[in-house]
C-alpha cells in the first residue's frame, strides 16, 4: 500500500494541532498593575506552549524519519498511525489545562493529565515503529545503524514521560521541566540521525 496518502493526512493533522496551541495565548489583563508583571504571571501558558510546540514538532520530524525508512504501509500501520494522530490532535487540550491551572491547587491534576497524553503518544509511536520492523515494512537498503539508533532513541520515551508524570504528584513544576527536557532530548536525537543521513 502506497504511503503518500498516510503522509499527507498526517501532515495535515500535525499542522492543525501545532497551530491550535497558539490559541491559548492571550493578551493579559493588566488592571492596575504593570504589563511586565502580568506577562510574568502567565509564564505557565508560555512555557507549556513552547514545550508542546517542540514536542509536536519533533514528533512530526520523527514521523517523517520513520516513514522515510518504510518501503510501504499496510492496514495495521494505518490504524496505528490514526491512534498516534489522535494523541497529537489532543495535545492542545492538556496544554491549555497546564497553562490555566499551573498556579492553582489543580496543578498536579493538569500536569498528570498532560503526562498521560505524552505517555500514550510515546507508546503508540513505539508501537508503529516496532510494528513496521516486525512486518517487514522497512525499505531495502535502510542503514542498520540508523534503524538501531531510532529503536534505541524511541525505547525510553514512555518510561521517561511516565517518570515526569509521577513527579507531578510531588511537584507539577518539576514535571513540566522534565517534559521540556525530553523535548530537547528528542531534538538532539533527531539531529544525530540527520548527521548520519548526510555522512
Amino acid at each position: 500500500m502506497d504511503k503518500n496518502r498516510l503522509e499527507a493526512f498526517s501532515d495535515g493533522v500535525f499542522a492543525i494541532a501545532i497551530t491550535l496551541l497558539v490559541l491559548d495565548l492571550h493578551v493579559p489583563d493588566v488592571g492596575s498593575g504593570s504589563l511586565a508583571h502580568a506577562l510574568w504571571r502567565q509564564w505557565p501558558a508560555d512555557v507549556s506552549y513552547v514545550v508542546s510546540f517542540l514536542t509536536i514538532g519533533i514528533i512530526w520530524v520523527n514521523h517523517h524519519n520513520v516513514l522515510r525508512h518504510l518501503d510501504r504501509c499496510d492496514r495495521g500501520l494505518l490504524f496505528l498511525n490514526v491512534f498516534m494522530l489522535m494523541t497529537v490532535a489532543l495535545v492542545p487540550y492538556p496544554t491549555a489545562l497546564v497553562s490555566h491551572y499551573a498556579r492553582t491547587p489543580n496543578a498536579t491534576a493538569a500536569a498528570v493529565f498532560y503526562g498521560a497524553v505524552m505517555v500514550t503518544m510515546a507508546l503508540v509511536f513505539n508501537a508503529m515503529w516496532h510494528y513496521s520492523l516486525r512486518h517487514g515494512l522497512l525499505a531495502q537498503g535502510s542503514d542498520p545503524r540508523e534503524v538501531s539508533g531510532i529503536t534505541r532513541s524511541f525505547r525510553p520515551g514512555p518510561f521517561l514521560y511516565l517518570a515526569g508524570t509521577l513527579v507531578a504528584f510531588v511537584s507539577s513544576d518539576a514535571s513540566l521541566l522534565i517534559y521540556a527536557a525530553l523535548a530537547v532530548f528528542y531534538v538532539a536525537s533527531s539531529s544525530v540521525w540527520g548527521r548520519r543521513e548526510t555522512a
